[in-house]
């Protein structure tokens, strides 16, 4: 198994070691033809403009739309769940271009700027082991879903910070601050059934 993590932007060093903890190997891409011999690809936290900025500027575009039509596991962590979503609720009220590959409506910086980042406790739908440790900067959450859309995780007042559709995954957190490998363990099943979480 390897699994590709878009290095263009953002916390991709520390989803590396997080896998690297699983005995899973990783590999930076920084260009569309990197991606061709991967099992799953990350796209992680980091600035959703600028990352989609440098993904036109890479012509990462349709490449990724590729990759995931093929069925190859997508993980988007914070501004990579804002890159998949569908559609994307500004709080200027403008447009933003996305991948459009998950059938999401996404509320961008909803909780706030910097200063108003936060931890908190979830739980996850299928996880054992207790509650996981949410950390959430300057996050997104879901503000709906399509049909097909399975809801992993909510916040206690009920805004939805985790979904899977299909071979799509999405946190509105940064799992890979966290000391927790449950959500990598859980990516690294979607790629190969018999990883054990």
């Amino acid at each position: 198994m390897k699994i590709g993590i878009l290095a263009l932007q953002g916390a991709f060093i520390e989803h590396a070691r997080m896998f690297a903890s699983l005995g899973i190997e990783t590999c930076e891409i920084r260009l569309p033809a990197e991606m061709k011999h991967i099992d799953g690809l990350i796209i992680p936290g980091g600035e959703s403009t600028t990352v989609l900025n440098l993904m036109q500027s890479f012509h990462f575009i349709q490449p990724l739309k590729k990759l995931a039509a093929a069925g190859t596991p997508i993980w988007g962590t914070c501004a990579g769940l804002i890159c998949l979503a569908r559609n994307v609720i500004n709080p200027d009220g403008t447009r933003m271009e996305t991948l459009g590959l998950m059938d999401i409506t996404v509320r961008r910086n909803a909780f706030g700027r910097q200063v108003d980042s936060f931890e908190t406790p979830l739980v996850i739908e299928g996880f054992q082991g207790g509650l996981y440790p949410g950390v959430f900067i300057r996050a997104p959450y879901i503000d709906a879903v399509g049909r097909k859309v399975q809801i992993l995780g909510r916040l206690p007042e009920g805004e939805i910070v985790a979904a899977r559709e299909n071979n799509l995954l999405v946190t509105s957190f940064h799992p890979e601050l966290t000391g927790d490998s449950r959500f990598h363990r859980f990516f690294a099943g979607m790629i190969n059934r018999d990883f054990s979480q």
